[in-house]
């Protein structure tokens, strides 16, 4: 147990200080809400959407994952949305549901969950999980875009301007643009590799930074009860029935594990970007993100813990 509290640390430890750096920074007036915001658009546009084109183009989408896995993980994951959001529509203030939402339900796979998935199960875990995270970008993304896009202040409702908003998200055309290359083995040019892998690195670190200069502690007071509130439904509630789920349709071993990890990741630094460019509550996004990664190394590793001891994993 101390070991996988170890390793969970290991993984999370350098969020937590790029989060730390992002309020130093904004503390001393290194960073301001001007540079903040121009930092979040380009994350939003440019930089991520390149990251998740690479973790795309360089996953083998031909192998690893039954098809029964993926669909349970669709399933799954629209069943957790669902139950987030009709959570939000009774207990949390309008303005406010788009973003409590994805923060209740949006992990941190594809560096958290893919990170614990290989450490636990090596290239197994590995060409599982990455199967898996072409996926669940695509999932998450969707459902981000039109809930996001209901209740954003700046945004039309109307089911054609949601579908519109999707079809433009900057995130989902990564996606569907590296899904060709990926699937037809295309192979690009080995420079032009290298110059998109400097640029998406830039990815984690400048939104981690943007999100620890939004978080004050007028603002975590602000956002407690509603980030509180979403955490513990992205740690404890839904990792706790889509496990459950998975076990009662009949995943054991590596498939279960690599599931669970991903259910119970942290919530993904891309809420706070998306929230931003909704002009949604990004503090409120801020804060899930700062208390679900806290969450992390507690609930991840009782439930690997569980799963073990029970002899599933």
């Amino acid at each position: 147990m101390l070991a996988l509290l170890l390793q969970t640390f290991g993984i999370t430890a350098p969020v937590f200080a790029m989060l730390f750096l992002g309020v130093l920074l904004r503390r001393v007036g290194a960073i301001n809400p001007a540079f903040i915001q121009t930092a979040s658009a380009l994350v939003f546009n440019a930089t991520m959407p390149a990251m998740l084109f690479l973790g795309i183009y360089h996953s083998d989408l031909h192998s690893a994952a039954r098809p029964a896995l993926l669909l349970y993980f669709c399933v799954a994951t629209l069943a957790g949305f669902l139950l987030a959001w009709g959570w939000s529509i009774w207990r949390v203030p309008h303005a406010d549901r788009g973003v409590y939402t994805q923060g209740s339900f949006r992990g941190n796979n594809g560096i958290i969950g893919l990170a614990l998935a290989t450490s636990l199960y090596g290239d197994h875990g590995l060409a599982l999980g990455s199967v898996l995270a072409a996926l669940v970008i695509l999932c998450y993304n969707t459902l981000s875009s039109v809930v996001l896009a209901i209740y954003s202040p700046s945004m039309k409702s109307d089911p054609w301007s949601i579908f519109k908003s999707v079809l433009r998200n900057p995130l989902i055309l990564g996606v569907l643009a590296a899904l060709p290359f990926s699937w037809l083995q295309i192979a690009l040019p080995a420079w032009l590799l290298t110059s998109a892998g400097y640029f998406a690195q830039m990815t984690m670190p400048l939104a981690l930074i943007c999100i620890g200069g939004t978080l004050s502690l007028a603002s975590l007071r602000e956002s407690g009860a509603l980030a509180v509130s979403a955490s513990l439904m992205k740690m404890v509630w839904l990792p706790l029935i889509c496990t459950f789920g998975a076990w009662f349709y009949g995943f054991r071993g590596a498939e279960l594990g690599v599931l669970f990890l991903y259910f119970a990741s942290p919530t993904a630094a891309a809420s706070f970007v998306m929230a931003r460019a909704a002009n949604g509550n990004h503090e409120l996004a801020a804060s899930i993100i700062v208390i679900t990664t806290l969450a992390a190394a507690v609930t991840t590793n009782i439930g690997i813990f569980l799963l073990q001891w029970g002899g599933w994993m």
